[in-house]
């Protein structure tokens, strides 16, 4: 357990303060960036910013969940999990960079929040914490479809990635249930959105 927590320290750490780095290629290399408006550009980085801001939020959860996880198979289906996710901070930040935006002050706190319900979500059992892990990507599936509907027609790069990320949560959300997840009661899910919806209001301009 310390050599644990210390790996989720240093792993805290570099997702809010260092650099992401992607062994993947970035979706949107060789897609030719758009002229955007000044007004396109502030509200792409808006949104690109939640998701990034989103993907800590995934990292927070996914060492959480991992760290209380009983069945070995579960915590590495959660570590598979948070090494993709750590793919989608590298893509979003370099988008965030190409728009000359910047990411969330809120991060250190949307991570620390995040972790503590990943931690209570592990402590709950193995098919609560899966079925946590599924909800959770369903509901960032959805964000990502509006975000889709929402970002600048021409901003192909911002789609690009976007778009890569949405197949990958829904594989995240497929291999949950696949390893026992549970649906979780509706006034949990609720909750959820409740406070995914607080997360991207302010991540929007924060």
């Amino acid at each position: 357990m310390p050599d644990s927590l210390i790996i989720n320290f240093d792993k805290a750490l570099r997702t809010v303060f260092a650099p992401a780095a992607s062994r993947r290629p970035y979706p949107d290399a060789g897609v030719e960036d758009a002229e955007l408006s000044e007004a396109e550009k502030h509200h792409a980085a808006g949104l690109m910013r939640v998701n990034h801001s989103g993907e800590v939020c995934a990292q927070a959860l996914y060492q959480g969940q991992s760290l209380t996880a009983r069945n070995p198979e579960a915590a590495q289906a959660l570590i598979e999990a948070s090494d993709e996710e750590t793919e989608h901070l590298a893509w979003c930040e370099r988008r965030l960079n190409e728009l000359g935006s910047r990411k969330s002050f809120l991060n250190p706190v949307l991570y620390a929040g995040s972790f503590g319900l990943g931690v209570l979500a592990g402590a709950l059992g193995d098919k609560w914490n899966l079925g946590f892990l599924a909800e959770t990507e369903r509901q960032v599936e959805g964000h990502l479809d509006s975000h889709l509907a929402s970002l600048p027609e021409q901003d192909a790069k911002s789609r690009a990635i976007v778009e890569q990320m949405k197949i990958d949560e829904v594989k995240h959300a497929e291999t949950a249930l696949a390893h026992g997840g549970a649906d979780l009661p509706l006034p949990v899910k609720m909750a959820m959105k409740l406070s995914s919806k607080l997360m991207t209001k302010t991540a929007y301009y924060l």
